[in-house]
């Protein structure tokens, strides 16, 4: 998707920083964090201040355009949203069924701070039940 139509459906302003850094989370298949960001903007020659990175991605987070995940000790990583799957909890009892998002991005994360490891792919299929609040309430 375009930059600038990203940014326009999201009523933001298609300035240098903002573009730069959508671009760069956009063209990365991983997360990263603000120091990566940085770095990669270094590396094709835009040179924005940290605090300028800092600002912009938490109003991507507010505006639902990255996901931020925390990888503990004040550290965070950051990715484009994209329309992953979701997973389909459904209630034992009544069978009402809620979406939610797939955890997996998170646990990616995790294993890549644990271990080391890159573009881990967590292929999975799963199905969820449990009881929702409504019924859980009638018990």
């Amino acid at each position: 998707m375009e930059l600038k139509k990203i940014l326009k459906q999201n009523n933001l302003k298609a300035t240098k920083a903002r573009m730069s850094i959508l671009e760069i989370l956009i063209n990365k298949k991983h997360s990263l964090d603000v120091e990566g960001i940085y770095s990669e903007l270094r590396n094709v020659g835009v040179d924005i201040d940290v605090s300028t990175i800092y600002r912009t991605l938490e109003v991507f987070k507010e505006k639902n355009i990255v996901g931020k995940f925390d990888l503990g000790e004040g550290k965070y990583n950051y990715k484009i949203k994209e329309d992953n799957h979701k997973h389909i909890i459904e209630c034992r009892l009544c069978h009402k069924e809620v979406e939610i998002d797939c955890p997996m991005v998170q646990i990616e994360e995790l294993i890549n701070k644990k271990t080391g490891f890159s573009n881990v792919d967590i292929f999975h299929e799963k199905k969820v039940k449990g009881i929702c609040e409504d019924c859980a309430k009638k018990r």
